[in-house]
């Protein structure tokens, strides 16, 4: 069962649950609706990966608000919103660990025979697309300069 339809039937779960469901309704309605505006701009329909992605982007809003949440001293709204990156991320593949994205980022800098920062963008489309969208494309990011950095360009 992909993504989509794993949405759909915990959103008819979360309907008959009633007044304990609420929260979790809400927020696959949301999802739900991220993946149909997504589907329109394309023009067609998402791919697994695209739907881990467009998850990816509500998981990560929720998350950058959390300190304007606490800033605002609204502990309700704070557990609310814990609550909805808690769903969300029900939703996502496990993210690889730093060692595992190390790994990978050897691996292909080495195939790639990349020496030195300037090789970034080209091993970041490989580690992208070899993640599939299970990892922070800033995690990525950093571990690939890391790496590079210690590299010497030639």
């Amino acid at each position: 069962m992909g993504l989509r339809e794993r949405l759909l039937e915990d959103m008819k779960a979360a309907m008959k649950a009633g007044p304990q469901g609420r929260l979790r309704l809400e927020v696959i309605r949301l999802a739900r609706a991220a993946l149909h505006n997504e589907e329109i701009d394309k023009r067609r329909q998402l791919t697994e990966a695209e739907v881990v992605e467009v998850l990816r982007r509500e998981l990560k809003r929720r998350q950058q608000a959390l300190p304007d949440y606490e800033r605002a001293n609204r502990p309700e709204l704070l557990s609310a919103l814990k609550e909805e990156i808690r769903i969300l991320s029900e939703y996502l593949p496990e993210p690889p660990s730093e060692e595992e994205i190390r790994r990978l980022a050897a691996e292909v800098i080495g195939r790639l025979g990349v020496k030195g920062p300037r090789g970034l963008g080209p091993v970041m489309r490989e580690m992208m697309s070899r993640l599939g969208g299970r990892a922070d494309g800033g995690t990525v990011r950093r571990i690939v300069e890391e790496i590079l950095r210690d590299r010497p360009a030639g």
